[in-house]
């Protein structure tokens, strides 16, 4: 019987590492979607929480208040290393990644886009996301 697993990712994107019952973890590392001038929608998750642990680089949450078919009020949280960020089910949310940037996430197994829905955004939005990190990281 193994005793221990380990397991990294190092390439651009989005991996699912470990699952367990109920729960996963996953990496995210910088890619170039999450550009904020590039970034094209908030999603929010129906069924989980979704908790973010910052390891390396710079990351930002962006929090967005839902009205109707669009995204508005949007708050940005500069994250800091070692700490965890708990994104509450059903909160519309995105983030930016620096280049060197590595996320961990903790979430359910079955978060998927059938309960994640989505929310496009406009020019508008990006230009708030694009001023909102380049007040945090001047």
């Amino acid at each position: 019987m193994k005793k221990i697993e380990i397991y990294e990712f190092n390439e651009p994107g989005y991996e699912p590492l470990l699952a367990y019952n109920t729960w996963r973890v996953a990496m995210l590392n910088y890619i170039d979607e999450l550009e904020t001038d590039q970034i094209d929608n908030f999603q929010a998750h129906l069924e989980t929480d979704e908790s973010f642990v910052l390891l390396e680089g710079k990351c930002i949450l962006f929090i967005g208040e839902k009205k109707g078919d669009s995204i508005t009020s949007i708050d940005a949280i500069d994250m800091k290393p070692n700490k965890v960020y708990n994104i509450k089910k059903g909160v519309y949310h995105t983030h930016t990644l620096s280049k060197n940037a590595k996320v961990l996430i903790v979430e359910n197994d079955n978060t998927s886009d059938d309960n994640s829905p989505k929310v496009m955004i406009k020019s508008e939005v990006n230009n708030i996301l694009t001023s909102l990190k380049d007040r945090l990281w001047q």
